[in-house]
């Protein structure tokens, strides 16, 4: 998760090293990110359509399956990458107005404008790590204006052995590798996440900033999950250092491993409307 003191030399350790994917100071400014060289390639091989940053943060434009073009734009987030700050574990944020922005992104990882957003439909850092935020323009009008079309949030709980890509607004960059396995119950400090998406190494080594990254199915504009985690140091369930706990309640932390949320959890709660009500009978998402 965000640590206070980090400073730009280790923002420039972090690219090289096993870093956790939780989000930078909010101090972190573009010309002091400009300051970090990246190679040349960083990002290439990778379709950014779509994709957005956030002042500390990734995440993604996307639409719900069978949702209307004249529907209000949606942004995928991290929890923890809320503007109002961590949402205590068992809590959650529901219908919040926000007027936060974001920055929108071509294929070629270009920026073409910004997008802001009218309300926090639904925020939570519990099973889950997760915000969602409606936008002030419609996909219709996205399109028209910078040519953008959206991700697709899918429905169904991704597979094991999934080939998939970790693609991040904040630094540019995109990862490859797989999905390795869905572990039961994973722990940083005070959070617990469910079913929780852990990655083959080597290739998603994630890093500060692609916190609330989509986790995308290889070749496709499909949203399997949200990038939020990683063991730095090899401790036990600490901050920036989660731990796994199987079903029998063995504990094991492991350095160098990444791991994302689920997001098919946002279908069971939909209205006719497809709009997120809490009240509906086998929704998912913590209430």
């Amino acid at each position: 998760m965000i640590k206070s003191s980090l400073c730009l030399l280790v923002l420039s350790q972090l690219l090289t090293s096993l870093a956790f994917a939780f989000p930078l100071p909010t101090w972190q400014t573009s010309r002091e990110r400009s300051m970090v060289e990246l190679p040349s390639t960083f990002g290439q091989g990778y379709d950014f359509e779509g994709i957005v940053a956030l002042s500390n943060c990734s995440g993604s434009l996307i639409q719900l399956e069978g949702a209307s073009d004249s529907d209000f734009g949606l942004i995928l987030t991290n929890g923890h990458c809320y503007e109002g700050g961590f949402t205590r574990p068992g809590s959650y944020v529901f219908g919040v107005p926000s007027r936060r922005t974001f920055t929108l992104l071509n294929s070629a990882a270009k920026s073409v404008g910004r997008v802001t957003a009218r309300v926090v439909v639904y925020s939570t850092m519990t099973n889950t790590d997760m915000t969602i935020y409606q936008l002030r323009e419609t996909y219709s009008e996205i399109k028209t204006k910078f040519g953008i079309r959206p991700l697709t949030l899918s429905s169904q709980h991704p597979s094991q052995t999934t080939p998939m890509e970790v693609v991040s607004g904040y630094w540019l960059r995109g990862y490859s590798c797989e999905i390795e396995a869905f572990i039961s119950q994973l722990r940083e400090e005070d959070w617990f996440f469910s079913d929780s998406i852990r990655y083959t190494r080597p290739g998603c080594e994630t890093i500060g900033g692609t916190s609330g990254s989509p986790i995308v199915a290889a070749g496709t504009k499909t949203v399997i999950g949200v990038n939020n985690t990683g063991n730095e140091s090899g401790e036990r369930c600490t901050m920036n250092n989660p731990c796994e706990i199987d079903q029998n309640g063995e504990v094991t932390s492991n350095k160098g491993y990444s791991y994302g949320q689920q997001t098919y959890w946002v279908y069971s709660c939909l209205n006719k409307s497809k709009e997120i009500d809490l009240t509906i009978p086998g929704c998912l998402l913590p209430h």
